[in-house]
Parts: structure tokens; C-alpha cells; sequence
């Protein structure tokens, strides 16, 4: 993968492990064709770049979101402030401050910031802002390719902020026919939310049909804030 005209050559297979490449570049064009066929990079500064397919694969169907008594009351009572698209680059460099168990820095390097700001850019990448008054409190991001959404990271200033995005976040897209929310990597935060293991052939021919569906790439501030309006 030496030049951007290779993007994403190789074929994923039930026998492929979950490192499935090394090397290349973060080219939008070559971000979008992996992630087209279920790649999507992760590695640490000063290594090469790793590129994984996870089996079994993480995911969430919107229509199967659990909602706990605990946030009931804050989504009806209006908690938070959401906005989408607003604050990109601030959302991904708070998720790359962020400490996490078992991790001794952070795998949102400079240039995956630059690449993912890019792609913010073309319309595939969105950010989900957390508004605690007038200080950003959460947000998470992702890539949305067709009538699938690719969830990447988030962050919590405030208890309960980066859930009360997500769950927005879920409702907005299946509000706009969303097939599937690839979370990617088991955790038992996404878990609670309803999200399921799948094996990776599975959600690859999810991920065929959904990425063809039409899907404008735009960002989607205004129609959020038109949607989220009584």
C-alpha cells in the first residue's frame, strides 16, 4: 500500500485474524474504502499503522436500544443539550485526552486527528456535542458510510453525558433508517445500550447492503436541529 491508488486491497475471510494489515496511510480515499470492507485503523504514535477486523464484531441495531430507568428521567427531562456537527475537532482531541483503564496513552494520534478532521470535512464524519450549560460535558464520533455508522470514541466530562449523546445519537439514525452501529470491540457500557457480539461474516454482509443505501455524506447540524425540535 504504497500510493492511494491501492486504498484497500485485501479481501477479509473467516480464517483472517483481527490484524488483518500494517502499513500504508491515512488518505481519506484509503480510510473510506477500509471501512467499506470493515477495516478501520488502530495503533499507537511511533508504531506503524494497524489495521483490525475484529471477530466477532460489536454492534447495535437501533431499533434494539435499552434506554435504563436511570436515564429515562434525564432524556425526558432534557438533561443535556445535543448538538451534532458543531464542534468535530474539539470532540475527537477531548476523546484523545481522556484516561482509560489498561491504556497508557492514547491511540487518536496527531495524524489520525488530521485525517478524521478531513473526513469530518466531506460529510463522513460527524461528532455528537454534550451541552452542560455553556461547557461541552460529552460528545463522542464516527463515520457514517450509506445506512451504517461507525462509532469510534467518546468522552465524559459530566456522569452520564456521553451516554445521553449516544442514545440521542441512536435515535436519530434510526429515525433516518439506519441499519447498523458498529461498535466495533465488546464493552459492558455498550452492552447495557443493547449492543451484541456478531460474528464477522455476519456483519460483513450487513455492512455490503448498508453502505449502498442512499446516504447523502453531508453534516447533518441543521436537519438535527429540525429533527430534535417538539
Amino acid at each position: 500500500m504504497n500510493d492511494h491508488l491501492d486504498l484497500f486491497p485485501f479481501e477479509i475471510e473467516e480464517s483472517t485474524g483481527n490484524l488483518v494489515a500494517f502499513g500504508g496511510d491515512l488518505h481519506p480515499d484509503r480510510l473510506l474504502a477500509a471501512y467499506r470492507k470493515g477495516v478501520f485503523p488502530w495503533y499507537s504514535e511511533h508504531e506503524p499503522i494497524q489495521w483490525w477486523s475484529p471477530n466477532p464484531r460489536f454492534v447495535l441495531f437501533p431499533s434494539k436500544l435499552q434506554v435504563s430507568h436511570s436515564m429515562k428521567p434525564l432524556l425526558n427531562q432534557r438533561r443535556f443539550r445535543v448538538t451534532v456537527d458543531t464542534h468535530f475537532e474539539a470532540v475527537m482531541t477531548e476523546c484523545a485526552r481522556i484516561k482509560r483503564n489498561g491504556q497508557s496513552g492514547t491511540w487518536i494520534t496527531a495524524d489520525m486527528l488530521e485525517a478524521y478532521v478531513g473526513l469530518h470535512g466531506r460529510g463522513y464524519a460527524h461528532s455528537v456535542e454534550v451541552w452542560d450549560g455553556e461547557t461541552m460535558a460529552g460528545g463522542l464520533y464516527g463515520l457514517a458510510i450509506g445506512h451504517i455508522f461507525f462509532g469510534e470514541s467518546m468522552f465524559s466530562r459530566v456522569s452520564n453525558a456521553s451516554k445521553f449523546g449516544l442514545i440521542t445519537l441512536v435515535r436519530w439514525l434510526e429515525a433516518h433508517g439506519f441499519d447498523l452501529i458498529d461498535c466495533q470491540q465488546e464493552t459492558a457500557h455498550l452492552g447495557s445500550l443493547g449492543a451484541q457480539a456478531m460474528p464477522r461474516t455476519q456483519f460483513l454482509k450487513i455492512l455490503q447492503h448498508g453502505i449502498l443505501q442512499d446516504q447523502v455524506p453531508r453534516l447533518w447540524t441543521h436537519e438535527f436541529e429540525e429533527w430534535l425540535t417538539p
